[in-house]
Protein backbone atom coordinates (compact mmCIF):
# COMPACT_ATOMS: atom_id res chain seq x y z
CA UNK A 1 0.00 0.00 0.00
CA UNK A 2 1.67 3.30 -1.02
CA UNK A 3 1.93 6.21 1.73
CA UNK A 4 1.29 9.43 1.38
CA UNK A 5 3.91 11.94 0.31
CA UNK A 6 2.96 15.01 2.71
CA UNK A 7 2.41 15.05 6.39
CA UNK A 8 1.54 18.33 8.04
CA UNK A 9 2.59 18.60 11.63
CA UNK A 10 5.49 18.95 13.22
CA UNK A 11 7.73 16.10 14.34
CA UNK A 12 10.06 16.12 16.83
CA UNK A 13 12.01 13.08 17.34
CA UNK A 14 14.07 11.16 14.60
CA UNK A 15 15.90 7.97 14.36
CA UNK A 16 18.33 8.01 11.63
CA UNK A 17 19.29 3.93 10.83
CA UNK A 18 22.82 2.64 10.35
CA UNK A 19 24.35 -0.75 9.12
CA UNK A 20 21.47 -3.45 9.73
CA UNK A 21 18.56 -0.93 10.88
CA UNK A 22 16.72 0.27 8.02
CA UNK A 23 13.36 0.67 9.55
CA UNK A 24 11.31 0.50 13.06
CA UNK A 25 9.24 -2.22 13.21
CA UNK A 26 7.39 -1.27 15.71
CA UNK A 27 5.76 1.44 14.31
CA UNK A 28 3.40 1.55 11.30
CA UNK A 29 4.04 3.87 8.98
CA UNK A 30 1.68 7.14 8.14
CA UNK A 31 3.61 9.06 5.58
CA UNK A 32 6.88 8.72 3.00
CA UNK A 33 8.78 11.84 2.35
CA UNK A 34 11.09 12.81 -0.54
CA UNK A 35 12.70 16.19 1.04
CA UNK A 36 14.44 18.63 -1.15
CA UNK A 37 17.05 20.70 0.69
CA UNK A 38 19.38 23.14 -0.13
CA UNK A 39 22.29 20.72 -0.03
CA UNK A 40 20.64 17.92 -2.15
CA UNK A 41 18.28 15.01 -1.17
CA UNK A 42 18.70 13.04 1.91
CA UNK A 43 19.80 9.61 1.82
CA UNK A 44 16.83 8.01 1.69
CA UNK A 45 12.87 8.81 1.80
CA UNK A 46 11.73 9.77 5.83
CA UNK A 47 9.31 7.58 7.00
CA UNK A 48 7.00 8.96 9.61
CA UNK A 49 4.98 6.71 11.88
CA UNK A 50 2.64 7.38 14.77
CA UNK A 51 2.66 6.27 18.14
CA UNK A 52 -0.61 5.28 19.69
CA UNK A 53 -1.38 8.48 21.40
CA UNK A 54 -0.55 10.15 17.82
CA UNK A 55 2.81 11.16 18.35
CA UNK A 56 4.93 11.23 15.52
CA UNK A 57 8.27 10.02 14.76
CA UNK A 58 10.41 10.07 11.73
CA UNK A 59 13.40 7.32 10.50
CA UNK A 60 16.05 7.91 8.08
CA UNK A 61 18.30 5.20 6.75
CA UNK A 62 21.68 6.67 6.97
CA UNK A 63 22.91 4.77 3.64
CA UNK A 64 20.10 4.79 2.16
CA UNK A 65 16.99 2.16 1.65
CA UNK A 66 19.72 -0.41 -0.22
CA UNK A 67 22.33 0.40 1.58
CA UNK A 68 23.99 1.93 -1.93
CA UNK A 69 26.18 4.89 -0.30
CA UNK A 70 29.79 4.70 0.92
CA UNK A 71 30.17 6.42 4.70
CA UNK A 72 32.00 9.57 2.47
CA UNK A 73 29.44 9.39 0.10
CA UNK A 74 26.47 9.96 2.87
CA UNK A 75 24.67 13.71 1.91
CA UNK A 76 24.75 14.01 5.87
CA UNK A 77 23.91 18.03 5.09
CA UNK A 78 20.49 17.41 3.56
CA UNK A 79 20.20 14.66 6.11
CA UNK A 80 19.90 16.71 8.50
CA UNK A 81 18.79 19.85 7.16
CA UNK A 82 15.82 17.63 6.02
CA UNK A 83 15.13 16.38 9.41
CA UNK A 84 15.43 19.78 10.91
CA UNK A 85 12.72 21.23 8.20
CA UNK A 86 10.04 18.84 9.68
CA UNK A 87 10.32 20.59 13.26
CA UNK A 88 13.07 17.53 14.38
CA UNK A 89 14.85 18.95 17.63
CA UNK A 90 16.17 15.50 18.93
CA UNK A 91 18.22 12.10 17.17
CA UNK A 92 19.24 8.68 18.10
CA UNK A 93 21.66 7.44 15.36
CA UNK A 94 22.67 3.79 15.42
CA UNK A 95 25.68 2.65 13.87
CA UNK A 96 27.80 -0.28 13.53
CA UNK A 97 31.14 0.18 15.38
CA UNK A 98 34.43 -2.05 15.86
CA UNK A 99 35.57 -2.45 19.87
CA UNK A 100 38.84 -0.86 20.19
CA UNK A 101 38.93 -2.50 23.90
CA UNK A 102 38.53 -6.19 25.20
CA UNK A 103 35.65 -5.64 27.57
CA UNK A 104 33.53 -4.10 25.07
CA UNK A 105 32.53 -7.51 23.33
CA UNK A 106 31.28 -7.92 19.89
CA UNK A 107 26.98 -7.61 20.43
CA UNK A 108 27.72 -5.29 22.91
CA UNK A 109 25.87 -1.63 22.76
CA UNK A 110 28.17 1.57 23.93
CA UNK A 111 26.75 4.75 24.41
CA UNK A 112 29.68 7.04 23.47
CA UNK A 113 30.02 10.83 25.10
CA UNK A 114 33.24 11.77 23.21
CA UNK A 115 34.82 11.91 19.62
CA UNK A 116 37.72 11.81 18.20
CA UNK A 117 37.35 12.62 14.01
CA UNK A 118 39.91 10.92 11.94
CA UNK A 119 38.05 11.88 8.63
CA UNK A 120 40.49 13.25 6.07
CA UNK A 121 38.64 16.69 5.09
CA UNK A 122 36.70 14.74 2.35
CA UNK A 123 33.06 15.07 4.14
CA UNK A 124 31.40 18.81 4.27
CA UNK A 125 31.03 19.12 7.88
CA UNK A 126 29.44 22.65 8.20
CA UNK A 127 26.36 24.13 7.11
CA UNK A 128 28.51 27.55 7.00
CA UNK A 129 30.52 28.84 4.28
CA UNK A 130 32.89 31.03 2.92
CA UNK A 131 30.32 34.58 2.96
CA UNK A 132 29.01 33.66 6.20
CA UNK A 133 31.24 32.45 8.86
CA UNK A 134 29.79 30.87 12.68
CA UNK A 135 31.20 28.80 15.26
CA UNK A 136 29.20 25.78 16.97
CA UNK A 137 29.98 24.69 20.59
CA UNK A 138 31.55 20.78 20.50
CA UNK A 139 33.09 20.22 23.99
CA UNK A 140 30.64 17.52 24.61
CA UNK A 141 29.39 16.45 20.94
CA UNK A 142 26.53 14.19 21.90
CA UNK A 143 23.28 15.53 24.40
CA UNK A 144 24.20 14.67 27.96
CA UNK A 145 20.44 14.57 28.88
CA UNK A 146 19.89 11.97 25.75
CA UNK A 147 23.47 10.06 26.81
CA UNK A 148 21.81 9.62 30.60
CA UNK A 149 18.29 9.04 29.73
CA UNK A 150 19.48 5.69 27.22
CA UNK A 151 22.14 5.05 30.28
CA UNK A 152 19.21 4.79 33.04
CA UNK A 153 16.04 3.00 30.69
CA UNK A 154 18.14 0.87 28.43
CA UNK A 155 20.29 -1.59 30.45
CA UNK A 156 17.85 -4.40 31.04
CA UNK A 157 16.80 -3.94 27.05
CA UNK A 158 19.31 -5.95 25.55
CA UNK A 159 18.72 -9.60 24.84
CA UNK A 160 21.39 -12.07 23.93
CA UNK A 161 24.27 -14.11 26.55
CA UNK A 162 26.04 -11.52 28.28
CA UNK A 163 25.51 -8.61 25.94
CA UNK A 164 25.79 -5.18 27.78
CA UNK A 165 25.11 -1.51 27.34
CA UNK A 166 28.01 0.35 28.14
CA UNK A 167 28.05 4.09 29.45
CA UNK A 168 29.66 6.49 31.11
CA UNK A 169 28.11 5.59 34.24
CA UNK A 170 29.20 1.68 33.70
CA UNK A 171 32.88 3.00 32.39
CA UNK A 172 33.16 5.25 34.99
CA UNK A 173 34.86 7.23 32.79
CA UNK A 174 34.91 8.96 28.77
CA UNK A 175 33.41 6.61 26.42
CA UNK A 176 35.35 7.18 23.31
CA UNK A 177 34.06 7.08 19.58
CA UNK A 178 36.97 7.32 16.63
CA UNK A 179 35.77 8.28 13.56
CA UNK A 180 37.38 7.12 10.70
CA UNK A 181 37.79 7.37 6.63
CA UNK A 182 36.15 4.67 5.11
CA UNK A 183 35.48 2.33 3.27
CA UNK A 184 38.58 0.45 4.10
CA UNK A 185 38.63 -0.86 7.80
CA UNK A 186 41.82 0.04 9.74
CA UNK A 187 45.60 -1.26 9.73
CA UNK A 188 46.49 -3.15 13.13
CA UNK A 189 48.84 -0.25 13.50
CA UNK A 190 45.78 2.04 13.42
CA UNK A 191 43.87 0.00 15.65
CA UNK A 192 46.86 -0.39 18.28
CA UNK A 193 46.96 3.60 17.62
CA UNK A 194 43.33 4.47 18.63
CA UNK A 195 43.48 2.19 21.38
CA UNK A 196 46.03 3.72 22.94
CA UNK A 197 44.78 6.84 22.52
CA UNK A 198 41.79 5.43 25.36
CA UNK A 199 39.11 5.02 22.28
CA UNK A 200 36.44 2.47 23.04
CA UNK A 201 34.79 2.10 19.55
CA UNK A 202 35.26 3.44 16.20
CA UNK A 203 33.28 3.94 12.82
CA UNK A 204 32.43 5.36 9.88
CA UNK A 205 29.46 7.74 10.53
CA UNK A 206 29.48 9.76 13.65
CA UNK A 207 31.64 12.68 11.63
CA UNK A 208 29.88 14.86 10.34
CA UNK A 209 26.65 14.01 10.85
CA UNK A 210 27.12 15.30 14.97
CA UNK A 211 28.79 18.43 14.00
CA UNK A 212 25.47 19.08 11.27
CA UNK A 213 23.40 17.90 14.55
CA UNK A 214 24.78 20.51 16.64
CA UNK A 215 24.90 23.31 14.05
CA UNK A 216 21.23 22.34 13.24
CA UNK A 217 20.35 22.55 16.72
CA UNK A 218 19.41 19.26 17.64
CA UNK A 219 20.04 17.15 20.52
CA UNK A 220 21.95 14.03 18.90
CA UNK A 221 22.99 10.81 20.00
CA UNK A 222 24.78 7.88 18.79
CA UNK A 223 24.18 4.44 20.07
CA UNK A 224 26.75 1.96 18.51
CA UNK A 225 26.76 -1.79 18.34
CA UNK A 226 29.75 -3.88 17.97
CA UNK A 227 30.41 -6.28 15.75
CA UNK A 228 34.28 -6.96 15.53
CA UNK A 229 37.32 -6.25 17.86
CA UNK A 230 38.64 -3.94 14.93
CA UNK A 231 42.41 -5.12 14.01
CA UNK A 232 44.21 -4.57 17.53
CA UNK A 233 43.42 -7.67 18.97
CA UNK A 234 46.31 -10.18 17.69
CA UNK A 235 44.33 -12.80 19.10
CA UNK A 236 41.61 -12.38 17.20
CA UNK A 237 41.77 -12.17 12.63
CA UNK A 238 41.87 -8.90 11.40
CA UNK A 239 38.44 -7.96 10.80
CA UNK A 240 36.47 -9.02 7.58
CA UNK A 241 33.13 -8.22 6.41
CA UNK A 242 32.23 -11.46 7.06
CA UNK A 243 32.61 -11.36 10.92
CA UNK A 244 30.48 -8.17 10.59
CA UNK A 245 27.86 -9.63 8.73
CA UNK A 246 27.74 -12.38 11.09
CA UNK A 247 27.11 -9.91 14.39
CA UNK A 248 24.83 -7.65 12.14
CA UNK A 249 21.66 -9.74 12.75
CA UNK A 250 21.34 -9.96 16.53
CA UNK A 251 22.27 -6.40 17.10
CA UNK A 252 20.00 -5.14 14.41
CA UNK A 253 17.18 -7.13 16.63
CA UNK A 254 18.88 -5.69 20.02
CA UNK A 255 18.35 -1.98 18.20
CA UNK A 256 14.81 -2.42 17.21
CA UNK A 257 14.23 -2.98 20.95
CA UNK A 258 16.49 0.25 22.26
CA UNK A 259 14.21 2.13 19.78
CA UNK A 260 10.54 0.96 20.91
CA UNK A 261 12.23 1.39 24.57
CA UNK A 262 13.25 4.85 23.58
CA UNK A 263 10.36 5.80 21.74
CA UNK A 264 8.22 5.30 25.01
CA UNK A 265 10.82 7.18 27.24
CA UNK A 266 10.94 10.69 25.19
CA UNK A 267 7.64 10.96 23.65
CA UNK A 268 6.42 12.93 26.84
CA UNK A 269 10.15 14.08 27.99
CA UNK A 270 10.11 15.87 24.20
CA UNK A 271 6.41 16.64 24.92
CA UNK A 272 7.21 18.54 27.74
CA UNK A 273 10.14 20.77 26.40
CA UNK A 274 12.28 18.26 28.62
CA UNK A 275 14.30 17.05 26.02
CA UNK A 276 15.31 18.62 22.67
CA UNK A 277 15.31 22.27 23.81
CA UNK A 278 18.71 23.08 24.70
CA UNK A 279 20.28 24.18 21.29
CA UNK A 280 17.56 26.56 20.53
CA UNK A 281 18.90 29.81 19.28
CA UNK A 282 22.15 28.14 19.79
CA UNK A 283 23.19 29.65 16.35
CA UNK A 284 21.77 33.15 16.48
CA UNK A 285 24.18 35.01 17.97
CA UNK A 286 27.24 32.60 16.47
CA UNK A 287 27.94 34.87 13.37
CA UNK A 288 31.37 35.89 13.10
CA UNK A 289 30.64 37.22 8.96
CA UNK A 290 30.01 41.46 9.63
CA UNK A 291 26.12 41.61 7.92
CA UNK A 292 28.06 44.05 4.80
CA UNK A 293 30.14 40.40 3.99
CA UNK A 294 27.41 38.09 4.39
CA UNK A 295 27.42 36.53 1.20
CA UNK A 296 23.06 36.44 0.02
CA UNK A 297 22.60 33.15 -1.64
CA UNK A 298 24.07 31.71 1.33
CA UNK A 299 22.38 33.46 3.56
CA UNK A 300 18.85 32.56 1.58
CA UNK A 301 20.03 28.84 2.10
CA UNK A 302 20.60 29.22 5.58
CA UNK A 303 17.39 30.69 6.21
CA UNK A 304 16.07 26.77 5.02
CA UNK A 305 17.22 25.73 8.56
CA UNK A 306 16.90 29.22 10.45
CA UNK A 307 13.96 31.29 9.17
CA UNK A 308 13.90 34.32 10.50
CA UNK A 309 17.49 34.25 12.03
CA UNK A 310 18.85 36.93 10.31
CA UNK A 311 17.93 39.77 7.84
CA UNK A 312 17.73 38.84 3.96
CA UNK A 313 18.68 42.52 2.95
Amino acid sequence: MSLPTEFAEPVRLAFIGGTGLYHLESLTPVAKLTVSTPWGFPSSPITISKTADGFPIAFLARHGIHHDLLPTDVPSRANIAALKKLGVNTIVAFSAVGSLQQHIKPRDFVVPNQVIDRTKGNRPSTFFEHGFVAHAMFGEPFDLKLNKIIADTCQDVLKGDNVKLHTRETEKSDLTLICMEGPAFSTRAESRLYKSWGGSVINMSCIPESKLAREAEIAYQMICMSTDYDAWNESEEPVTVETVVGNLSANSANAHLVAEKLVTVLEPKIKSGEVGLDYQHSMKFSVSTKEKGRNKQLLEKMHYLFPGYWPLN
